[in-house]
C-alpha cells in the first residue's frame, strides 16, 4: 500500500492508539464497530480501511488486536529507525520528552536542544539537550528527519529555518504561529491554546441548548 491519503494515515495511527489502548488494558481482540467509535468513523469506513490488509477476523471474537497493529505500522512505518530532534525544553518540551521515551521502537528523539545555556548540557527523560548553536552538527550527524519546535512564537520560525538548513523533512510544531515553510518540507501543527478555546466554545453552545430545551 503507497501513497496513502494523509487523512487515511491520520486515521491509522489513530486505530494504532486504540490497539495499544486495548492491549494495554488485556484485550486480545477488537471488533471492527469499537474501532469506528474510536475514531469517530463508520463501521463502514472501518471495514473499506480493512481491505488493506490481510487480516482474518470472526463474528464472535472480531480481529486480533495485535495482529492488526502490526499489519498498521508495516504499512506505516520503515523498518529502520528515524531519528527526531526537538528545540524548547520548557514544560512543554520536558512532557514530551517524557511521554515519548521509549514508546515506540522505530522512533527515536536522538536530541533535545535550547537557546538557555542553563537549560542545556543535562538530560531530561534519558535525552541529552544540547546548546542550540550545536543543532545543524548533531542533527546531520543523527541523520534526523523530523523536528518538534516547543519553543516560543516569536522563536518558531527562526527555529524552523534553522532545522530546515539542519536537514530536517519534516516538522511538527507547538508554537502558535503559522510557519512559512517551504512545500517539500511537510508541517503539522499543533494549537494546544486553539484546541482548548473549541472545546470551550463547543462545550458552551452544547450547555445552552440544553437550557433552551428545559
Amino acid at each position: 500500500m503507497t501513497n496513502i491519503p494523509q487523512r487515511t494515515v491520520e486515521r491509522f495511527f489513530r486505530y494504532c492508539q486504540f490497539l495499544h489502548t486495548r492491549i494495554e488494558a488485556g484485550s486480545e481482540f477488537v471488533f471492527s464497530h469499537e474501532l469506528a467509535a474510536s475514531v469517530g468513523v463508520s463501521p463502514e469506513q472501518v471495514r473499506r480501511d480493512l481491505m488493506n490488509f490481510s487480516l482474518k477476523g470472526t463474528p464472535q471474537k472480531g480481529y486480533s488486536a495485535g495482529e492488526f497493529l502490526r499489519e498498521l505500522y508495516a504499512h506505516l512505518e520503515s523498518s529502520s529507525r528515524t531519528n527526531v530532534v526537538l528545540v524548547g525544553t520548557g514544560n512543554l518540551g520536558k512532557a514530551i520528552l517524557s511521554y515519548f521515551n521509549k514508546r515506540r521502537p522505530n522512533l527515536s528523539i536522538v536530541a533535545a536542544f535550547d537557546q538557555d545555556p542553563e537549560k542545556s548540557d543535562r538530560v531530561v527523560a534519558g535525552c541529552h539537550v544540547y546548546h542550540i548553536s550545536q543543532l545543524e552538527k548533531i542533527a546531520r550527524d543523527q541523520k534526523a528527519l523530523v523536528g518538534i519546535i516547543t519553543v516560543p512564537a516569536q522563536s518558531a520560525q527562526e527555529v524552523a529555518a534553522l532545522l530546515i538548513k539542519s536537514g530536517i523533512k519534516g516538522i511538527l510544531n507547538f508554537a502558535p504561529i503559522n510557519l512559512r515553510l517551504p512545500p517539500e518540507i511537510f508541517l503539522e501543527h499543533i494549537d494546544i491554546t486553539l484546541s482548548i478555546e473549541k472545546a470551550v466554545y463547543f462545550a458552551r453552545q452544547s450547555k445552552t441548548s440544553k437550557e433552551l430545551q428545559k
